[in-house]
């Protein structure tokens, strides 16, 4: 695929007006037949920097396959899957993972396909049931292989390697440093690209904060933390990122009876749960989003001003990797670690201080936004100008006023002021949106 033709695209559509270093020596690696491993820290652009070098070796579509990426979540595939989409015109992509209709993906895969985004176990079963012929593939794409590796996909990732058989370029792609590749995979002379080092960067975009508790259930020390740093005004978009589900469930359940606004988010929920959390935080209905460490890579999150470990990370990775939630690309960003009276401190924690949260602090107004679910999506032909144009037209809401929109296979989420939420949602009870009546209702 040539440069021009979709270079272009990368600021019209995603908004970036000029490439950075890495991006732009991706790019100059695809003219070379040398495989390349990419090792570069999160929030640096990685996902682009990897696309942009696959589409300029691309040959013009054929309908057969000619490009794999293998991501180790869902959340990864889906984020890969929508940035190739909005700047590879004339290229079909098809999304494999677990949680999507099976029926979808193979109907997808019957009307021919370009690039497959896909997690290891769901790309392999489709292999295996020949829903797919992936003979043809030329590039092979290891987002994060470390990630697949550390959770158990070694055998799924093997396989697939060895059914790609005219593979002519990999790509690997890490956040962390690693001295050991997989076995089954035969670099041809591959080059390293280190830019691991832009993590002292982001440390001075970063300010981290030490919170102490006076007992050891931190639940009223982060409240009290909220609410300081909210001060009576709308929350700014926060993670709180605790170490097991179950801790997830019981500090999100907390912070909703103490009216924060908050939103769960961890692996035993399920893909329309985790969508759902993920376009809540993001449209600012429920700024606050409680999660295990499955949200501290992969997810398509915008504007995270601070991060706050609930949890003491356990590894120092996971800790640069919850971190790099925040103070993205070139903006700064603040992480807040509550310390517990018997808890030691990590050895790969510093703090640049100590806060001593306003205990007297009102709680964070109400967010501007609430989210509204309609019961149809992308398989109905639904889209976002059908949504505008009904909200409009039959719940009188000023176009001006509504927020990002999300359309997914088989529904839509839609942010809309929250002062009038509930009067247009009565407003909208028993209308049709394209000639059918569909259930919408407040999440």
């Amino acid at each position: 695929m040539r440069e021009k033709e979709f270079l272009p695209l990368v600021e019209e559509k995603l908004g970036i007006a000029e490439l950075n270093q890495m991006q732009r020596k991706m790019m100059e690696q695809a003219s070379e037949s040398r495989d390349i491993i990419l090792l570069s820290p999160t929030g640096s652009g990685k996902t682009l920097a990897f696309i942009l070098p696959m589409l300029k070796i691309l040959k013009p579509s054929t309908g057969r396959v000619q490009a794999v990426v293998v991501a180790p979540s869902r959340e990864l595939v889906i984020q890969i899957s929508q940035i190739i989409n909005k700047i590879a015109n004339g290229f079909k992509v098809t999304q494999l993972y677990g949680g999507h209709k099976v029926e979808d993906e193979v109907n997808s895969l019957s009307a021919g396909t370009d690039i497959i985004v896909a997690t290891p176990g769901r790309l392999l079963d489709h292999i295996n049931r020949r829903n797919i012929d992936v003979l043809p593939t030329r590039i092979l794409v290891l987002d994060e292989f470390d990630k697949s590796l550390e959770l158990g996909f070694e055998k799924e990732m093997k396989k697939i390697v060895d059914r790609l058989k005219n593979v002519s370029r990999y790509i690997l792609t890490s956040a962390t440093q690693s001295d050991l590749l997989p076995d089954f995979l035969q670099l041809n002379n591959p080059i390293t690209l280190n830019y691991l080092e832009d993590n002292k960067k982001l440390h001075k975009r970063l300010r981290v904060h030490r919170v102490d508790s006076d007992v050891n259930d931190k639940l009223e020390s982060l409240v009290t933390l909220l609410n300081h740093l909210a001060d009576g005004k709308e929350p700014e978009r926060c993670i709180v990122f605790v170490n097991y589900r179950e801790s997830a469930e019981r500090v999100a359940q907390y912070l909703k009876k103490k009216g924060i606004p908050v939103v769960l988010y961890h692996g035993a929920l399920d893909q329309h749960e985790r969508e759902t959390a993920v376009a809540t935080f993001n449209n600012g209905s429920k700024p606050v989003l409680v999660a295990t460490d499955l949200a501290s890579r992969g997810l398509d999150i915008e504007g995270v001003k601070s991060i706050i470990h609930y949890h003491q990370a356990l590894t120092p990775e996971t800790y640069t990797h919850r971190n790099g939630r925040t103070a993205r690309v070139d903006r700064t960003g603040d992480v807040y670690v509550l310390v517990g009276p018997k808890e030691d401190i990590k050895d790969f924690t510093e703090f640049d201080d100590t806060l001593y949260p306003d205990a007297s602090a009102g709680l964070p107004a109400a967010p501007q936004f609430a989210t509204l679910r309609f019961s149809a999506g992308k398989k109905e032909k639904l889209s976002k100008g059908d949504i505008v144009g009904f909200l409009v037209k039959e719940g009188g809401v000023d176009p001006a006023g509504i927020g990002k929109i999300d359309v997914y296979d088989h529904y839509s989420l839609v942010a809309i002021p929250f002062t009038e939420a509930e009067e247009t949602v009565a407003k909208l009870k028993g209308k049709k949106i394209k000639g059918e009546k569909r259930l919408i209702s407040l999440v």
